[in-house]
């Protein structure tokens, strides 16, 4: 062996070159010894000319203690990112308390996804690193960085998302760094490894490495895939946060969430009720509002006010759960704080009446007339309420980040802000899906004592209009007995039409449009 300053350090005893050196003796009578506790297993780094094969199970990176310790703190953290997203799945169904996001919930999800997965991958390849990894972790690395800078510097979302979703998304983006460092120090292991027991680096691979490495990196590849389309989708929300509310946004709950309130037009006199729309399935924005606002024109009706209920449009979503009750107690704060207390004739359809029913049991004479637009039936809401249709739409709200509606309807389709805040493709939105995952969770509970309470307690002397559907009675046999049931929700009841060819949205149709606006025309001047 060479010497630390060159020259043979072997045969330099007294001269004597036949004596042999007290290390090379104290190696053999070590070497000649039967094997204990104190025996080398594998060879010295320094000295050891006996190499292993490539293929022996002992030339492995984790011979290395900062690798053993990486992968240990990988494990640590992998936990960590599982009850980070179990509390995010948590918090979908029952809110704790601080983790309310004003926005879906969704994304934060989404990018707790992102950082779990990415752990996991990072587990399973640990020993196999790939240059194809790194590269695919660069990518994903950049795209969240640019996500989280998004994110923030946009007050919407940074207000919608809050401190859940900035966590969550520069959670992600550590995870994807840890990763490649990860790859990086492994990669360095196994040469370190390979070059000391088996004399050189290995250069080719097992075909159960080439699996291995196929697969994280096409894992990697979806992954960067993933945050590519939620990038998309952040962008489309930051173009629509200039869209501005054609009214105002008010605390309720106790400063936890805003709901968005629009009135329009005056009253000539005081006692003239003001309409108070109840959209149904979707947003007052995309159904009532062009008919209500042509009413006013027309001079059938003379002031009008919706609300929008939480999840929909420029409301902020819930916490949850929240039934329908607790929305009306809601919308009744929201009303009061914007200064209007009526008095009011209810316009609703669909589901909305539901909310409407229950907002005039609790406000007795100051409702002067209810039109229900092909109601919902109380006993209906079960379907509503169904497990199949509730975890369709749990479904539709993970997958809503990527955004596989919205971006194609807006580079292809031409879909506005317009559209994707209360129009035809806001039901893509994470809020509105969420909204309705939250109506679904206790439709047949919560909400359905809630609307048979009011039932119970509505004055008997407000007047009553029902319009139904012609084309929803002749497809559903129930749907005629249910309507024919609301009809005695009160005492006085003024018109029952059923508007033959109409849809369930009968204001669609030029018959059901004209026969709305007379009956909400004999309603406020009676």
């Amino acid at each position: 062996m060479k010497g630390i300053w060159g020259g043979s350090r072997e045969g330099q005893n007294d001269g004597n070159p036949n004596q042999a050196s007290p290390r090379r003796s104290a190696s053999t009578e070590r070497d000649s010894m039967p094997p204990d506790e104190h025996t080398r297993l594998l060879p010295n780094r320094v000295d050891s000319t006996n190499y292993l094969s490539p293929d022996d199970p002992a030339v492995s990176p984790y011979n290395l203690w900062s690798v053993r310790f990486t992968r240990y703190l990988t494990i640590l953290f992998t936990l960590v990112a599982f009850a980070w997203w179990i509390i995010l799945v948590v918090s979908t169904f029952v809110t704790p308390p601080g983790f309310h996001t004003r926005g879906s919930g969704f994304f934060p999800f989404g990018y707790a996804s992102v950082a779990l997965a990415n752990l996991l991958f990072t587990l399973v390849f640990f020993a196999v690193p790939a240059k194809a990894v790194r590269i695919a972790s660069i990518i994903v690395g950049a795209v969240l960085l640019i996500d989280a800078v998004l994110l923030i510097a946009v007050q919407q979302t940074r207000y919608e998302e809050g401190w859940v979703g900035m966590t969550s998304v520069l959670w992600a983006f550590l995870t994807v760094i840890w990763t490649l460092a990860t790859d990086r120090l492994v990669a360095w292991g196994k040469y370190e490894e390979e070059e000391r027991l088996t004399g050189r680096a290995e250069a080719r691979r097992t075909l159960g490495e080439w699996v291995a490495v196929s697969v994280s990196t096409l894992s990697m590849v979806i992954l960067a895939v993933v945050v590519f389309l939620m990038s998309c989708t952040l962008v489309l929300r930051a173009l629509d946060a200039g869209l501005a509310a054609p009214g105002k946004l008010y605390w309720v709950d106790g400063g936890r969430y805003r709901l968005h309130v629009y009135c329009h037009g005056s009253n000539k006199h005081a006692e003239t009720p003001t309409v108070l729309l109840e959209g149904g399935e979707g947003p007052v924005e995309n159904g009532l509002w062009g008919f209500v606002d042509d009413a006013v024109k027309n001079g059938s009706i003379s002031r009008y006010c919706f609300i929008d209920r939480p999840g929909f449009a420029w409301s902020d979503t819930a916490p949850s759960p929240i039934s329908a009750g607790m929305a009306v107690e809601a919308i009744d704060e929201a009303l009061v704080r914007a200064g209007e207390d009526g008095p009011w004739v209810l316009m609703s359809a669909g589901i909305g009446s539901i909310y409407s029913r229950i907002f005039s049991s609790r406000h007795g004479e100051n409702i002067k007339g209810i039109l229900l637009v092909d109601p919902l039936h109380e006993d209906l809401l079960d379907e509503i309420g169904a497990p199949g249709r509730g975890f369709l739409l749990w479904l539709r709200g993970i997958i809503s980040p990527l955004g596989l509606d919205r971006i194609p309807g807006a580079v292809f389709k031409g879909r506005s802000k317009e559209d994707r805040v209360w129009g035809r493709s806001s039901y893509q939105t994470g809020k509105q899906i969420f909204a309705k995952l939250q109506e679904n969770m206790v439709a047949g509970s919560l909400s359905k004592r809630d609307v048979a309470s009011s039932r119970a307690i509505q004055d008997k002397d407000v007047l009553l209009t029902v319009v139904s559907s012609g084309a929803h009675i002749r497809k559903d046999s129930r749907w005629e007995g249910k309507q024919r049931d609301l009809t005695g929700l009160t005492h006085k009841l003024q018109h029952w039409d059923i508007v033959k060819d109409a849809p369930h949205r009968v204001w669609e149709t030029l018959e059901g449009r004209e026969l709305i606006e007379k009956r909400l025309r004999q309603l406020v001047h009676a």
